[in-house]
């Protein structure tokens, strides 16, 4: 019997089984996929994500394998304004890097979890999991699995962690999930060569209806994600390739740079977002990265959170391990939850208030014609989206107050 099962082999659930690996744990990864595999997802890794991979000893690896390395961001509003902030400025603060990295995650994902397994963790792959093992008091102590041939079977463990992300199954059979009312978005992710005009900044293309995310991801890819409203996603029928054409043709902006370009993978969709837990741990338990919250995924904070997630969780688990009755056990990884909260919480504010802009033009708009006239105030907000600035410094009344309220409003 493994001490930790951790579902899930992405970036939450790898990096939390290297932590807690390399600290002695006997760990063991299960997965439904088969290594490598394609994600849908920005794969942008912001300049503090570098941290965590260096510890885990995949910087250099990840950088490689042709990461695309990015400066900074720029958002274009729905009047054409354009905020261009950059990861390395005079604000004072300055990442692990001055770069942030974007990189496919069929790549990513495949060299962490290696890395998984060099610190001796077991990864089974194709494993579904279908349901958690509790004892007489309820008490989570392992999960059920289902092999490819439809064979079932109960895998046990000291400790079970949910990294198995934004439809998480350990998280609703722990009866902690939640949807939020808003926002309610769709992503539409795919890959294409050939776009002209892709520079050193990930650019976010804010409209009426949704927007448009696109980096570079190294190889000669292009990372393009489409989010709109759940709404209209509904309205698209079943070729959302499709729509992303139309979408693409359809703005002047884009239309010219996208002209000739070859979509080089298909359109994945991913979605709802704004989904959230009552609270990451239950008894025998813990949840980590998208399995416990994902709000929206404008300022690219998921890859980042997983990879904290995994570092911050594994500590407490370590103490949930050795504590001397499930009591103790249960007060670690409450702890765990409590250090997570005070952790995030200002990232997700910003989070919040950006999604609010977002969905409405004209906030968007003004905060755009603010910030393209104040490149102190655009790095700092760019600095707060690479994880290296703290979320206070863009919650401060003053900020809000000439980033958010027109001046007459003021007045």
């Amino acid at each position: 019997m493994a001490d930790v099962l951790i579902v899930g082999g992405g970036p939450a659930g790898a990096a939390t089984a290297w932590f807690l690996a390399r600290s002695g744990a006997q760990v063991t990864i299960l997965d439904r996929a088969r290594f490598p595999r394609d994600k849908p997802c920005a794969e942008y890794l912001s300049p503090q994500a570098s941290r965590i991979l260096e510890a885990m000893g995949a910087l250099a690896l990840v950088e490689n394998a042709g990461a695309a390395k990015l400066g900074g961001m720029l958002v274009r509003a729905p009047n054409g304004e354009h905020i261009r902030g950059d990861f390395a400025a005079e604000h004072g603060f300055s990442g692990f890097r001055d770069r942030g990295l974007a990189i496919r995650r069929r790549v990513l994902d495949a060299l962490l979890l290696e890395r998984a397994r060099a610190a001796g963790v077991e990864v089974l792959e194709h494993t579904r999991v279908t349901d958690l093992v509790r004892d007489v008091t309820g008490r989570t102590i392992g999960v059920r699995t289902l092999s490819p041939d439809g064979a079932a079977s109960d895998v046990r463990a000291r400790l079970t962690i949910g990294a198995d992300g934004l439809r998480s199954v350990i998280a609703r059979s722990l009866g902690v999930a939640r949807r939020l009312p808003w926002p309610r978005r769709i992503a539409f992710v795919t890959h294409y060569r050939g776009v002209r005009g892709i520079g050193e900044r990930g650019e976010m293309h804010v409209e009426r209806e949704g927007y448009l995310g696109i980096a570079n991801v190294g190889g000669g890819e292009t990372n393009v994600a489409l989010v709109v409203p759940a709404a209209r996603a509904r309205q698209l029928g079943s070729d959302p390739a499709a729509y992303l054409d139309r979408w693409l043709r359809e703005r002047p902006q884009l239309a010219d740079r996208f002209d000739g370009a070859e979509r080089v993978s298909r359109v994945a969709a991913t979605g709802p977002f704004a989904s959230a837990v009552r609270r990451a741990w239950a008894p025998g338990a813990a949840l980590v990265g998208d399995a416990a919250d994902f709000f929206d995924p404008f300022t690219g904070e998921g890859i980042y959170a997983a990879l904290r997630g995994g570092e911050m969780l594994a500590p407490f688990a370590l103490e949930a391990l050795h504590a001397p009755t499930p009591q103790a056990a249960d007060a670690a990884l409450m702890a765990y939850d409590r250090t997570r909260r005070a952790e995030f919480r200002g990232k997700w504010m910003v989070e919040r208030l950006i999604a609010a802009a977002v969905a409405f033009p004209p906030l968007i708009n003004h905060a755009a014609s603010v910030l393209s006239r104040r490149k102190d105030m655009a790095d700092l907000l760019i600095g707060v989206a690479g994880d290296f600035v703290p979320a206070r410094e863009v919650l401060r009344p003053g900020y809000l107050l000439r980033l958010l309220i027109p001046p007459a409003s003021r007045a």
